[in-house]
This record gives C-alpha cells, structure tokens and sequence, in this order.
C-alpha cells in the first residue's frame, strides 16, 4: 500500500548522483511544496528550476510532472507548460464529500478488524494531538493528524481507499496547513479526533463511521473562510 503521507523533502534530502532522484521523489517534492503553499494554485512549475533543486535528470522531472497532472494536481497546457491546478469551491466540496464516503468506511472497518497493537498506536497519537490544544503548534498538529487519519485507513485495511484518500487530500494539503488550523480549528478538530479514537478502540463501527462523517463534513462547513486564492 502506497504510504498515506507525503514526507517532507528538502534539496539536501533529494539530491543524489543523476538519475538516482526517481520520477517519485520529484512527486513528493513537489507535493510538498504545494501543500506548504511553496507552489500556489496558478504558479507555472519551470523545469529547469526543479532540476538545479533537485538534481533529478529532465526526463524525470517531466516523468513527475505528467503523473501529477493525471493525480490531477497540475495542469499542463501547450506553450505554457505545467502549473499548480486552481480548485474551484465546488471541486472542494465535491472532494471533501468524497473522503466523508472513504475514511467514513474506514473507520468503520478499522473498529471491526483493527488489531490491538494498531488500536494502541491510534491511542498514542491520539494522547500526542492532545498535548497540541491551547498552543496552535500549527505544524505538529498537522503532522501528528496525518498521521491520525494514516493509521486510521490502514486499520481499515482497504488499500483501495487508501490510494483513492492520497489523491483527495493532497489538493487541500495547503488549505489545511495555512486556513484550517487556527488555534480554535485545531481545538475543535482534537474534540472529534478523541471521539473517533474511542469509538474504534472500543469497537463501535458504526458510531466511528457517523462521527468520521461528522469530523470531515465540519471541514466542509468551514470551506466558506478559506483564502480567497481558491475561488476560481
């Protein structure tokens, strides 16, 4: 199963002797620097500059780059090249709809088929994001919440929606990371991450499933405050 979250990959960290930087390094790369709001919707994506970053061949890069247009998280366009896609209100309503279904499911099945070793990494994480209300620590929480929903869709143990949430989540990586997580966001997030967490250690399927529904659709709700650069 393909790893549910992008790590984080810096020049220093992707750089190897030429064609060892592989068509999937440069994807995470780029993924990256979306989500951090390094490339924004609209922003053309030059070649040249990935590869004196990266170190990757062109070939590569262009590899990545046709791959992230079918993921959907770039636009290529004749004489103009490779930029990051605009998302429209309706596209992130549509996505997050999407995930409520697909991580709705999953936690739904890791409370029925979850070991308990999984069930107590969950716990662990879940004691971590704890320890992230009243600091608004904006990049701890949202590393320590992929990590959350990671563990969550592989106790599920559906590599299908695991695939399928990669690709819904990374278009809002930079929406989550920038809008989302204010101090009272984060507050209100942990308050349904905690009651999902009991839920699918105590093995209660389906009221996992409603409350991962409810989690996500308050994101839906809050899509009215994001930054205006994703009205398109």
């Amino acid at each position: 199963m393909e790893k549910y979250v992008s790590m984080a990959l810096t020049p220093s960290t992707i750089r190897k002797p030429g064609d060892a930087v592989s068509a999937r390094d440069i994807g995470e790369w780029l993924r990256d620097r979306i989500r951090r709001g390094r490339f924004v919707p609209g922003q053309r994506l030059i070649e040249a500059d990935i590869i004196r970053e990266t170190g990757a061949s062109r070939s590569r890069v262009r590899e990545a780059i046709q791959r992230l247009e079918s993921e959907g998280l770039l636009v290529i366009e004749e004489f103009r090249g490779a930029s990051v896609k605009r998302f429209s209100i309706e596209e992130l309503r549509q996505i997050y709809r999407a995930r409520m279904a697909l991580e709705g499911m999953a936690a739904h099945d890791f409370a029925l088929l979850g070991g308990q070793d999984q069930k107590q990494a969950l716990m662990a994480i879940q004691e971590q994001l704890n320890t992230c209300e009243n600091t608004a620590d904006h990049e701890r929480f949202a590393a320590l919440n992929d990590e959350w929903h990671r563990l969550i869709i592989e106790g599920g143990r559906n590599d299908y929606i695991g695939t399928f949430v990669q690709r819904l989540r990374v278009p809002l990586y930079r929406l989550l990371f920038a809008t989302f997580y204010s101090s009272e966001r984060l507050d209100l997030a942990n308050a349904g991450h905690r009651k999902i967490t009991i839920a699918i250690v105590n093995g209660d399927a389906q009221e996992a499933e409603r409350l991962m529904r409810e989690h996500i659709e308050e994101g839906l709700g809050a899509l009215s405050g994001i930054d205006i650069e994703f009205h398109s």
